[in-house]
């Protein structure tokens, strides 16, 4: 690894400064790879899952990774334009000038995680790309098949000086970790995150983290609790919930608990009438998943929850091996549950009654800072308050995942759901070091100024401009 990094760094060295068309035609290969390779990724995405939908990984894996690209290919030539500055009085109206150059950082490391193997490696590519970096790529373990087509397909369109992949395990990974990349992007659990930061430490990369948390659903006053469920359902029950924005719990007011949980087993059931023969629902990624979620559905109940599991065609899940789980909806959902104390990542969805907007508030602040925050409703001032009394990294309001479909929005996480954002402008400033530059007027100004020695009045007059006359004396 050390070798391919030394490698791509000494070929980024020879190409500066990067033109424009080399980064057009890095994106535009990004693309190509995508479009030609799209029918073998979205195999060894169902391979990898044990089953996972060919539509859903065309939309979330496929077209959410070249949307990106076609947004960088669009906006790139503006992003690399230098950003004139202001000069403070009065050099400004000497001639001095001051301006911003974004230059690429180098070679950029990305650890990817299995959830959504192909669209989080290349939509940071396409940040990565964009602003004229090489990239090397951790991949999975737990999705080798999606990682061996990377690593047969890449090199039909890159050099392994422009783009190189690696697989293994944490052995592995910590080593990746460990390198010194110009820049270091890891998506995946926060635990594992602290692991990374160590690592880069020693050789001082910046780092930027894309973790998770507790993404909570507030339905508040005034929401059509159907279009609310329904929406929070699709969410929930996309790739069965293994998504860092996955709504992991609702808030709800007393008086609307029925009627939530009835929209919500509703649409799910409307949405996925079986599910062990649905080409739409997606299988747990491995057994020790499905173990943990089987198990923190069984600590839930044990201390009193009602779990409510959607299960519209009566299907006998013990039955298979095929990991496909139902929706479970926890009523009487307490602090003390796993499912209130950990992100969730599967189908589900605890259900927690408020009294007031402020007891929903209180609520999200005990957590930590949550990747997202949804809220539903038509109280303008309640929705404020929400917005104003709690920090996450992002907002999806009547609706639950959708900002993250939005290049021009920043996407990152805050606290423990991550530190950092890229996507768009923001990943093209994320993946670029911004050089400030100074050009002095052609006039004398240390002198005009006062500020050669011996220092006398000239001196006096600049410093009365900063501080004050009385200051002076």
């Amino acid at each position: 690894m050390r070798d391919v990094l030394e490698a791509q760094r000494a070929g980024f060295m020879a190409e500066m400064p990067v033109s424009l068309a080399v980064r057009k035609d890095r994106l535009k290969r990004a693309r190509a790879m995508l479009k030609e390779q799209a029918g073998l990724f979205c195999d060894a995405l169902s391979e990898d899952f044990g089953h996972r939908s060919r539509d859903q990984s065309m939309l979330t894996d496929i077209a959410g990774s070249i949307g990106p690209i076609e947004h960088a290919l669009k906006h790139v030539e503006r992003w690399m334009r230098r950003e004139k500055r202001g000069v403070e009085f009065p050099l400004g109206l000497l001639g001095a000038k001051a301006w911003v150059e974004y230059q690429p950082k180098g070679v950029v490391g990305v650890i990817a995680p299995w959830n959504f193997p192909v669209q989080l490696v290349m939509a940071p590519l396409a940040c990565i790309f964009a602003g004229g970096n090489r990239a090397m790529v951790k991949l999975s373990e737990y999705t080798p098949v999606t990682a061996a087509v990377f690593e047969e397909v890449a090199p039909r369109y890159f050099a392994a000086e422009e783009l190189a992949f690696v697989s293994g395990g944490p052995e592995v990974g910590q080593a990746f970790a460990s390198l010194p990349f110009d820049h270091l992007l890891f998506t995946g659990a926060t635990g594992i995150a602290r692991h990374i930061l160590h690592a880069a430490a020693d050789n001082l990369v910046p780092v930027t983290l894309e973790l998770g948390g507790k993404s909570p659903v507030v339905i508040g006053a005034g929401a059509d609790i159907a279009q609310a469920t329904e929406r929070v359902a699709l969410g929930k029950m996309l790739n069965a919930g293994q998504i860092c924005l996955a709504p992991d719990y609702v808030l709800t007011r007393h008086e609307d608990e029925a009627a939530v949980v009835d929209g919500l087993r509703a649409a799910a059931s409307a949405m996925y009438p079986r599910l062990l023969d649905n080409p739409d629902y997606t299988a747990i990624i491995n057994d020790r998943h499905h173990q943990r979620l089987t198990a923190w559905v069984d600590d839930a109940r044990a201390k009193g929850a009602r779990v409510e599991v959607v299960n519209p065609a009566n299907e006998d899940f013990s039955a298979t091996n095929a990991r496909k789980m139902p929706l479970h909806i926890v009523r009487d959902a307490t602090d003390d549950m796993l499912v209130m104390q950990e992100e969730i990542f599967g189908p589900i969805l605890p259900v927690v009654r408020y009294d007031s907007v402020d007891d929903a508030i209180a609520r999200v602040n005990r957590g930590g800072r949550p990747l997202a925050m949804y809220h539903f409703g038509t109280d303008a001032a309640e929705r404020r308050r929400v917005l104003d009394r709690t920090v996450s990294g992002g907002v999806t309001l009547d609706d639950v995942i959708f900002h993250v479909s939005m290049e021009d929005l920043p996407f990152g996480g805050v606290g423990p759901s991550g530190m950092g954002s890229y996507h768009g402008l923001d990943g093209f400033k994320t993946f670029s070091h911004a050089r400030a530059v100074f050009q002095q007027a052609r006039w004398d100004v240390a002198k005009l100024a006062g500020l050669k020695p011996p220092y006398g009045k000239a001196l006096a007059r600049t410093i009365a401009q900063r501080v004050g006359r009385q200051s002076t004396r």
